[in-house]
């Protein structure tokens, strides 16, 4: 696989995974008891962008590095996915 090939799909995974990180130890204002005026309730009370990025970067290294296992070494590509929708199976 091309350098830049493996970069975009590593950004794809990381971008996924970052939504899937952004609500984990979310305390809100409202649970802190401490809304500062003109924000919502919701939001969150303390933001660690470091610890949320690094989290992110960790997971979806682990996801990458599955999936380029899966790949190089066992042979497992797309193609292999079961098909969901009869009718767009891919072409051999």
């Amino acid at each position: 696989m091309a350098i830049l090939s493996g970069l975009a799909v590593y950004f794809v995974i990381w971008w996924l995974t970052l939504f899937a990180v952004l609500p984990i130890g979310l305390r809100t204002q409202d649970e802190e008891q401490e809304v500062v005026p003109g924000t919502v309730a919701s939001a969150p009370a303390r933001f660690r962008a470091l610890r949320i990025f690094l989290t992110t970067t960790i997971v979806s290294g682990l996801i990458y590095g599955a999936w380029y296992v899966a790949g190089a070494y066992f042979g497992i590509g797309f193609n292999d996915l079961p098909v969901i929708m009869p009718g767009l199976e891919p072409k051999a």
